[in-house]
């Protein structure tokens, strides 16, 4: 088999999610969204946390061109990326008790605000105990997970659940157990995972609704502009200091 009829399927099959997602999901995207507008509306702050590869689509949403200033990064030092030696310390962290308890507590979030949790398993203590302890605080939470796992595999977590099991709204990214799209004679592990861009679809599709709900009440959505286009800056900086007490990812 060609690497371009590789590639091809690898499309083909991240096309077919994204228009699983977006047909199937489209109430809960919705509600998503309004979740979040209902608390820029009233004043309250938007976190969004993911560890791993997970963290990938929660970034993507901060400080971010066209997106809203409002979502700040929930970070779990340890488990964002893969610049930890070794590498492997975030997947443990994701499996460590309490973990989540101590970083909710010293941080900013508090009753009315929103977390989106991203975790593609939903199976490990982390992202089910940072669901568990935002909503007891009075976060309204948003997972974004895959679904199947749930039935597919076994949770991690002493309760026994995922973090689908303890959310206001939750976004089922439709990928499936072990998150590789080909497999092919000759190569004995399946490859090419589409999580993250499915996952970072959905946040970008929920940050649209928001801004789209926003407006409709006749609200001016705090969006940021790319900082290389003319005026970008300046219009950045006012943003900036319009909603400084509800902005954490700078001094």
């Amino acid at each position: 088999m060609s690497e371009s009829k590789l590639a091809g399927q690898f499309f083909d099959a991240a096309i077919g999610l994204l228009e699983r997602v977006r047909d199937e999901e489209a109430p809960r995207i919705a509600e998503a969204g309004t979740l979040i507008a209902d608390a820029v509306a009233a004043g309250n702050r938007l976190f969004a946390f993911g560890a791993g590869h997970s963290s990938l689509p929660a970034q993507d949403v901060v400080y971010r061109a066209g997106g809203l200033a409002l979502m700040n990064f929930l970070a779990v030092p340890g488990t964002a990326g893969v610049d930890v030696m070794p590498a492997t310390l975030g997947s443990a962290l994701e499996r460590v008790d309490s973990l989540a308890g101590a970083v909710l507590d010293s941080s900013p979030a508090s009753d009315g605000d929103v977390l989106v949790i991203i975790s593609l398993s939903g199976r490990n203590a982390l992202p089910v105990e940072m669901a568990m302890n935002a909503r007891a605080i009075g976060l309204k939470v948003i997972g974004v997970t895959s679904v199947a796992y749930a039935t597919g595999t076994r949770s991690r977590h002493v309760s026994g659940t995922f973090l689908k099991d303890h959310c206001d709204v939750v976004l089922d990214s439709k990928i499936a157990v072990g998150d590789a799209e080909l497999s092919i004679d000759g190569i004995d592990a399946p490859f090419a995972p589409a999580s993250t861009v499915v996952t970072s679809a959905i946040m970008q599709a929920v940050m649209a609704t928001a801004a789209g709900e926003l407006a409709a009440r006749g609200l001016e959505p705090p969006l940021l502009r790319s900082g290389n286009v003319d005026g970008g800056h300046e219009w950045n900086g006012r943003v900036m200091q319009e909603y400084g007490d509800r902005i954490f990812f700078r001094h």
